[in-house]
């Protein structure tokens, strides 16, 4: 049996996009069932990469066959969703579901900075922008497309962030890899604080050598007038 009609039979049964490690684990699943065959059993250590080569190809058999559905990769996720042209008699048949208000101008332009130069503090952002984004970081968090993803190695060790899967799948993307190329905003340069010379901020921020050496050329500093004066 192919893996790929396998995979067909999957992504059709399924309520949801199936990513390939989530195909990994029903495989697993399926081979430790007591009736479980040989073909099934041998599936339990595919790899995700054969996963992935499979799914591409049944994807490019869909899109040849020119039906009215395709298989797409979305945040590293797969699915079939029906082609743009049947959504008319969808709608009809499924109603419209209320869908969030659309981005501002200034969230889309922070979003697409967010996005390409991940991952950024709040300060880095608005160096970029030029203004506040306090109310825009806020939108973009409420509507989960951005999230803080760790803390910057900076004096004050503000909050960095990203984009999240939401945002993939909101734009429609595979990965970030796909987005549309930028190069001048990747290009921009940003201005970043001094990092701290401890991780732990309660700690003295100048080590123990950096500190006898600038005693020592203290010292120096002050004994040179004095050996002037002696001359």
């Amino acid at each position: 049996m192919e893996l790929k009609f396998i995979l067909e039979s999957l992504l059709f049964s399924a309520q949801k996009p199936l990513s390939p490690a989530e195909v990994c684990e029903i495989f697993t699943r399926a081979a430790e069932q007591d009736d479980a065959d040989a073909t099934v059993k041998s599936l339990k250590k595919v790899k995700e990469t054969e996963l992935t080569t499979a799914l591409e190809q049944l994807a490019q058999d869909h899109e040849a066959a020119a039906r009215s559905y395709r298989l797409v990769c979305v945040a590293g996720s797969w699915q079939f969703v029906t082609q743009p042209e049947f959504a008319p008699w969808l709608k009809a048949l499924v109603g419209v579901k209320a869908r969030p208000s659309r981005l501002s101008q200034p969230a889309l332009e922070t979003l697409a900075i967010i996005s390409y130069r991940q991952p950024m503090t709040r300060a880095e952002i608005e160096q970029i922008r030029g203004v506040s984004v306090d109310g825009t970081m806020q939108t973009l968090l409420e509507r989960g497309l951005v999230e803080s993803v760790g803390r910057a190695e900076v004096v004050g060790r503000p909050t960095l962030y990203g984009t999240t899967t939401l945002f993939l799948e909101y734009f429609g993307l595979r990965g970030l890899a796909d987005l549309p190329a930028a190069d001048e905003l990747r290009r921009l340069i940003i201005e970043k604080p001094a990092a701290p010379l401890t991780a732990d901020p309660g700690l003295a921020t100048t080590p123990p050598e950096q500190l006898k050496q600038d005693e020592a050329t203290a010292a120096s500093s002050e004994s040179a007038p004095a050996e002037e004066a002696t001359k």
